[in-house]
């Protein structure tokens, strides 16, 4: 693999907004862009330190006072699926995931207005047009797909793509894991049921495993955040610390 020389890159604070997480809180962000031909290495260089990826930007919280967001990546060689995951897996051994080139789509973004809509319809993402969700999706300069889910057609279990998408996931490889970097799934009350968002992760975690790949980087975790609860679900897991990375009780 070629790699390019890092330039110096900077830095920028944003303003300050209200926490999306903690009632009461404000948040700020440190961010800086990622383009040219660096921008592969940089990006593997600032995901281990805690930045997460959105379009060509990478950022990680510089709130006043709190140290909240923890970032959280599962250790994929340990892991070991609880009697529930595996139930999910059970749950959903119809779908095929099927791996594609990060390209929007109409069919995507109508999944994606649902999601938001039944979600979290009074969240930062709520007002994103079909320009945004496409620029979402395809406004990278590194390794990034997607991940789509897929019901198979009845009878079939062959691996196929013709039943319709249920589930998608926007994915990043780093050079030390996977990093999902979005992901969402069908709300309807069929589809709840089957614990798509566990399932998607489970799924990560495999295809980081198979590609021998030690972690799947989940974002950032936030103690006291009902929104972050699930996150702690799948160990044994690492978070990030003033130290460096370090193990984390389950």
């Amino acid at each position: 693999m070629t790699r390019h020389p890092i330039d110096a890159p900077t830095f920028y604070l944003t303003a300050s907004s209200p926490c999306p997480y903690l009632p009461g809180r404000r948040e700020r962000k440190i961010f800086t862009h990622l383009v040219g031909s660096g921008a592969r290495d940089l990006h593997a260089m600032l995901s281990v330190g805690g930045f997460r990826r959105s379009q060509n930007i990478v950022y990680r919280p510089a709130c006043e006072g709190c140290q909240a967001c923890v970032s959280v990546r599962v250790r994929v060689d340990e892991f070991r699926p609880t009697k529930s995951m595996k139930r999910v897996i059970e749950r959903n051994r119809d779908l095929a995931a099927i791996e594609e080139a990060n390209q929007a789509s109409s069919e995507q973004y109508a999944l994606f207005r649902d999601y938001l809509d039944a979600r979290h319809e009074d969240g930062g993402m709520a007002q994103m047009s079909v320009l945004d969700y496409a620029m979402m999706i395809e406004d990278s300069h590194i390794d990034t797909q997607v991940v789509g889910y897929r019901m198979r057609q009845p009878g079939d279990l062959a691996h196929q793509d013709g039943g319709p998408l249920v589930g998608l996931c926007l994915t990043d490889q780093l050079s030390d894991g996977l990093s999902m970097v979005y992901s969402f799934f069908d709300p309807s009350p069929e589809m709840v049921k089957r614990s798509l968002g566990t399932y998607i992760i489970l799924d990560h975690i495999e295809r980081a495993r198979k590609r021998g790949l030690p972690y799947l980087y989940l974002g950032y975790w936030v103690e006291g955040s009902p929104k972050m609860t699930y996150k702690a679900r799948f160990q044994p897991q690492e978070h990030l610390t003033p130290g460096g990375w370090k193990s984390a009780a389950g």
